[in-house]
């Protein structure tokens, strides 16, 4: 299968993209603008694979989409491309709509017009997968959690305009035909997380002994994915998934970090991690943190290394990259030989 990735060299995109080279034999061509949140640092690993391929373009231009998927031919494609921090969201509306709902109707529309141009049998087999966010559904409960059917309710420009992008994609496969897949996921973390979210965020200041930022009263609760595991399951889900539908891809567990994160309120994250980095450059506060990460990580019975992978990184790399993000040295942020 040739694969396309819009946003391929962001976070959870450049998991997927290493993912399909990795585990796969499938080709991938990455189409990203290379924003902040954007760095060719997360594909250095696969970079020099046969199957990989990479052009810079922005989804909202028509000119660039068409062209990459009548030269790529993929046969499916999967949007990551997006704004995806609220904050900038409230600071910056425009930017959100524009990228994530003007974005997407340009890779929707491009995709329908490649899709009309197909054989029979390759227009069975495509498949165009929109991989949004669960902040469309408003905030969480104390209990429970969203499912497929839970009612939109976005809270925040940010979620507006990825609620606007999944509406778009079902109407595209209800109006057009197009075979559409729809994934809403939870907050994920791991490896190359961009160092203004939470996790990377509160560990970072903790180490530099700066202050831990609490959003609003700190009562929001945050379901969590390991970004390797949501890979994994994006890939089933567009290799299996049901056209037209909607998925959130759980693996099963509610909680990939566990039953010590699961619905963690941001108010308790950031006394936890006071409490463990007591002493900000002791090394041993970390490493009582990694325990009680791979604690609730483990109680589901699902340590794939996930949470104590991505602490041993924050150690090792993280304040590193934070500095090289911000400095824009591409060079500092690539993994040591």
């Amino acid at each position: 299968m040739r694969i396309l990735v819009t946003g391929g060299a962001g976070f959870i995109g450049s998991a997927l993209v290493r993912r399909i080279i990795e585990s796969t034999e499938h080709e991938v061509l990455v189409y990203d603008k290379l924003t902040y949140a954007g760095n060719l640092a997360s594909l250095a690993p696969v970079e020099r694979d046969v199957r990989y391929s990479f052009v810079r373009a922005d989804i909202c231009d028509p000119r660039a989409a068409r062209d990459a998927l009548q030269r790529f031919r993929p046969h499916w494609v999967m949007n990551l491309a997006a704004e995806s921090h609220v904050d900038r969201s409230i600071d910056a509306p425009a930017a959100f709509i524009e990228t994530n709902l003007v974005g997407s109707y340009v890779m929707l529309q491009a995709s329908l017009d490649y899709w009309r141009g197909l054989d029979a049998a390759a227009k069975s087999a495509f498949r165009f997968h929109h991989i949004s966010t669960d902040e469309v559904f408003g905030s969480l409960g104390s209990e429970g959690r969203f499912r497929e059917d839970t009612p939109y309710a976005p809270n925040s420009p940010y979620s507006a305009s990825k609620a606007g992008s999944d509406h778009l994609v079902r109407a595209w496969h209800h109006t057009y035909g197009l075979p559409t897949l729809l994934t809403n996921c939870s907050n994920n973390y791991g490896p190359y997380h961009f160092p203004e979210k939470l996790i990377p965020l509160m560990i970072i200041n903790a180490l530099e002994d700066l202050p831990l930022p609490v959003y609003g009263r700190g009562q929001n609760v945050r379901d969590w994915l390991f970004v390797e595991d949501h890979a994994e399951a994006l890939l089933e889900i567009v290799r299996a998934g049901r056209v037209g539908g909607r998925h959130q891809p759980r693996l099963e567990l509610p909680c990939l970090l566990g039953q010590a994160l699961d619905k963690l309120t941001h108010l308790r994250f950031t006394g936890m991690t006071l409490k463990v980095m007591r002493t900000p450059a002791k090394l041993a506060g970390l490493g009582e943190l990694q325990a009680f990460l791979e604690r609730g990580y483990a109680a589901f019975g699902a340590m794939r290394g996930g949470a104590g992978e991505f602490v041993s990184i924050i150690v090792a790399r993280e304040r590193a990259i934070s500095r090289a993000i911000f400095a824009g040295d591409d060079e500092a942020l690539r993994p040591a030989k």
